[in-house]
């Protein structure tokens, strides 16, 4: 039974977060991305913000479980053209 991958329901950057890290995953599929975001997070103080740009439809999915999984901040989302870009924040360890 495969998931199905749900619409980016968009979030807008409204404190015009700027991020401190930025990750590329274009071109990258499911389980690269995340993979890269837990990565990155390794290195990453609390209340850093890091963007990732990504082209895999299942980051959708994956990247608000990400967050919610590991009690990060998805700051802001959204679709442009065929990429996803997030901002997430790093929370408490």
């Amino acid at each position: 039974m495969s998931q199905s991958i749900p619409s980016l329901v968009p979030v807008r950057n409204e404190e015009n977060v700027v991020p401190d890290v930025r990750v590329d995953a274009t071109g990258l599929y499911c389980p690269e991305p995340i993979m890269l975001l837990h990565k990155h997070f390794k290195s990453m103080a609390v209340d850093e913000v890091l963007e990732l740009t990504a082209t895999d439809p299942s980051t959708t999915r994956d990247v608000p479980k990400f967050c919610a999984f590991l009690g990060h901040d998805l700051v802001a989302c959204e679709q442009q053209g065929d990429q996803f870009c997030y901002l997430l924040r790093k929370g408490s360890e």
